[in-house]
C-alpha cells in the first residue's frame, strides 16, 4: 500500500480541473449530472473501454426505450448472467 493518497488524489483530479474551468453548475440537477458522467468516463476508463462508444449505446437504448449498457467489467457481466 503506498504511504500517500497520490492514486485517490489523480482519480478526482479531472472533475476538479473541470469545475475550476467551468465555474461548477448552477443546480442540483447539473451537480448530479456532472457527478454521473465522471463517474461513468472513470469506471469506463479503468476498464480500457470506449467512453465514446458507451455513450452512443446509452442514447440509443433510451430512444428505444431499452435498458442501458451495464457498467460492470466483461467478466462480471458473464459470471451475472450464467447464475
Amino acid at each position: 500500500m503506498e504511504p500517500t493518497n497520490n492514486t485517490a488524489e489523480r482519480a478526482i483530479r479531472p472533475g476538479v480541473l473541470w469545475r475550476k474551468g467551468s465555474f461548477g453548475t448552477q443546480s442540483a440537477e447539473g451537480s448530479r449530472f456532472v457527478e454521473s458522467m465522471m463517474t461513468v468516463v472513470a469506471t469506463l476508463k479503468q476498464q480500457q473501454r470506449s467512453v465514446l462508444e458507451y455513450l452512443t449505446a446509452a442514447c440509443e437504448a433510451a430512444l428505444r426505450g431499452e435498458e442501458p449498457p451495464s457498467l460492470l467489467p466483461a467478466s462480471d457481466r458473464k459470471s451475472k448472467a450464467a447464475a
